[in-house]
């Protein structure tokens, strides 16, 4: 059941933010527009609802348990960005907007953007961290839950992963277009 949702959720999520640009850019249907928009981290709400009631059900964690978390915590985090990026992309393709903003070319500026994603990376997985703990609290069966830990414990590959953009960027900085002319 966990994975027809999780499945669902994923193919949700991309349908209801094109439907939401759609109204907004094609059809003109702008209150339309922000309803669909907001209803998409409701698809993450229901996915880890899912999970809980799964586990609740006597279910032991497993790949899919954790996801639910994750995605949840993507939502929380970098939802908002993505929309934002999708629905900058949709309007210059679209609406004759204009194109897209782009991260800073080098630099400093370039940096301190990186670092930024980083820590937006290191609060996303701390969310799934908390979100975890929560789901094994509600289901307070260390037997049923351990695997919850080790996805977590996995988990944390990704920020330590993504510290070599910012650092990268901190150490060498590429020099802006303007500064190589």
């Amino acid at each position: 059941m966990i994975v027809a949702i999780l499945i669902g959720c994923e193919i949700g999520f991309w349908v209801l933010l094109a439907l939401g640009l759609a109204s907004r850019y094609l059809w003109k249907r702008r209150t339309l527009s922000t309803v669909l928009l907001l209803c998409v981290p409701l698809l993450d709400v229901i996915l880890l609802t899912a999970a809980v009631i799964d586990m609740r059900g006597g279910a032991t964690a497993d790949l899919r348990h954790g996801l639910a978390a994750a995605y949840l915590s993507y939502s929380i985090v970098f939802g908002h960005r993505t929309i934002r990026w999708a629905d900058a992309k949709f309007h210059h393709r679209f609406a004759g907007g204009p194109p897209p903003p782009q991260p800073p070319a080098g630099g400093m500026p370039r940096a301190r953007y990186e670092w930024a994603m980083w820590l937006r990376i290191v609060l996303a997985y701390a969310l799934t961290w908390g979100i975890v703990q929560a789901l094994i609290w509600l289901v307070s069966d260390p037997a049923r839950t351990d695997y919850l830990l080790a996805f977590v414990g996995g988990l944390l590959k990704i920020p330590l992963i993504a510290l070599i953009w910012p650092v990268s960027h901190t150490l060498w900085p590429r020099k802006p277009e303007s500064a190589r002319s």
